[in-house]
This record gives structure tokens, C-alpha cells and sequence, in this order.
């Protein structure tokens, strides 16, 4: 299984639209893919056009009284099924904090679906916190989206630090540019920057463009309503070069 979690620290750097995206991109190349909201504000589900649960079932889910593929829907799209987001994931600091090992606990709700799916792409809420903890544990690959701004910068370093401070050392990150606009020289000068010192960062840049944008009208992801653009490009080629990193090629 490739666990891949789209993760930020900083909220609107589009990191909702980049995991359902990618997570698109694997399926239509024939991956057995699954998204997993665990953002309350249910954005994932939105684009999906599936309903988020309102009435809770993480406390459930904690305590292993519910399975996981209990709760999977189907999309539109061939090869992607969507765990839709529920309101009671806002309590799930607190539901995590009353159990022994807090932060295996995703790791151990999502086992049981290692054979069933290729990927499982988790779109998370932002900050760092016992939820974003247990992420990290259940997670190959952290995938952390940042626009060429020096607050962005900021929470990169504080990121990478926490890392290495809680010694996730399975963990690999793999910050990528998103939300670029190039006519823009702060923008262009900090990615040039950038690069020379964090070779970690992935090469392919999300562009800042009004497709990406329209998804929340269109509710699907860019693929669904769009065959080429300079944004479909864009993340086609970002989803080839996390795949060279992943054990599934």
C-alpha cells in the first residue's frame, strides 16, 4: 500500500484540489485509488459531489466498533472511491487523546485496505496536531503543497523540524509549488531559491489559473471537465514523479 497524505501546516495553499487531482490522475492510469476527507469541511467531498455525513462516527471508528470500507462510496470515475468527510472528524483530537498509541490509530484503520487499493491519497485538515500526528505514523509519503511566499517558506521549515524532532524517519517529504503565478518576480525568485536549497522539493509546479478554480463549479476534478490545459498538464506530470518515488510503478 502507498499511503499518500496531501498535508499543510497553512491553509489555501490548495491542497484540497491537489489531492483530488492526483488522486484522479491514479486512477484514470488504471491504480486502484481512494480518497479519505478527513477535513470537516468536507472540500473532497464537495468535488465529488458526495454528501459529508453530519451526524459523527469517528468516536465509532476509534474505538473499532466501525470498519473503514463501511463507509466507501463510489465517484464518478472508474478506479476512485471516496471516504467522504463526516463533522464529528473536528472532535477526533479528542477522540484520539483517550486511546492508548494516539498516533498509530489511523495506521491501524487503514491496514485492512492495503489489498484492496493501490493508493489511498488523505486529504487533511491544516495545523499540527494529534490528528496530523497520526497521519505522519500512517503515511509513506507526504506530499505538502507551497505557494512561493516567504510565510510559505515558513511553515516548510516548521514542518520539516517537527519531522525530524518526532524521528518519522519512514516518512518521506515531498513539498511541491503550488498555486504559481510566473509573471510574478517574488514568486519566480523564490522557487529559484528555494530549489538550490531544498533538493526535496519536486520539480513540477501547480499553476495559479481559473480551470483549478472552476472545480468548485464544475464539483469534479479538472479531468472530468477539461482534456488539456496548462493545470491538467501541470498535475499529470506532478502525479509522474511521485510515482517514481512510490513502490508501485
Amino acid at each position: 500500500m502507498n499511503v499518500l497524505a496531501v498535508y499543510s501546516i497553512k491553509g489555501g495553499v490548495g491542497k484540497t484540489s491537489s489531492a483530488v487531482n492526483l488522486a484522479f490522475n491514479a486512477a484514470r492510469n488504471g491504480y486502484r485509488t481512494l480518497v479519505w476527507d478527513l477535513d470537516p469541511q468536507g472540500a473532497s467531498s464537495y468535488y465529488f459531489r458526495v454528501k459529508p455525513k453530519i451526524k459523527g462516527g469517528s468516536k465509532d471508528l476509534i474505538a473499532g466498533k466501525r470498519e473503514l470500507d463501511g463507509l466507501i462510496k463510489g465517484t464518478d470515475f472508474e478506479n476512485l472511491d471516496l471516504i467522504p468527510a463526516d463533522f464529528s472528524f473536528r472532535n477526533l483530537d479528542l477522540v484520539l487523546d483517550a486511546k492508548k498509541k494516539p498516533t498509530r490509530q489511523l495506521k491501524k484503520l487503514l491496514k485492512p485496505l492495503t489489498e484492496e487499493y493501490d493508493f489511498i491519497f488523505l486529504d487533511c485538515p491544516p495545523n499540527i496536531s494529534l490528528l496530523s500526528e497520526a497521519v505522519f505514523e500512517a503515511s509513506d509519503i507526504l506530499l505538502s503543497p507551497i505557494i512561493p511566499t516567504t510565510l510559505s517558506l515558513r511553515t516548510l521549515d516548521q514542518l520539516k523540524k517537527f519531522i525530524e524532532d518526532n524521528s518519522l524517519k519512514n516518512l518521506e517529504l515531498f513539498p511541491f509549488f503550488s498555486m504559481v503565478d510566473r509573471r510574478k518576480k517574488m514568486h519566480r525568485e523564490i522557487m529559484g531559491n528555494l530549489i538550490e536549497t531544498h533538493p526535496e522539493i519536486l520539480t513540477t509546479a501547480i499553476p495559479y489559473a481559473s480551470d483549478i478554480e472552476r472545480m468548485g463549479l464544475e464539483r469534479m476534478p479538472l479531468g472530468g471537465f477539461i482534456k488539456k490545459s496548462l493545470s491538467t498538464k501541470a498535475y499529470n506530470e506532478l502525479w509522474q514523479e511521485i510515482l517514481a518515488h512510490t513502490t508501485i510503478k
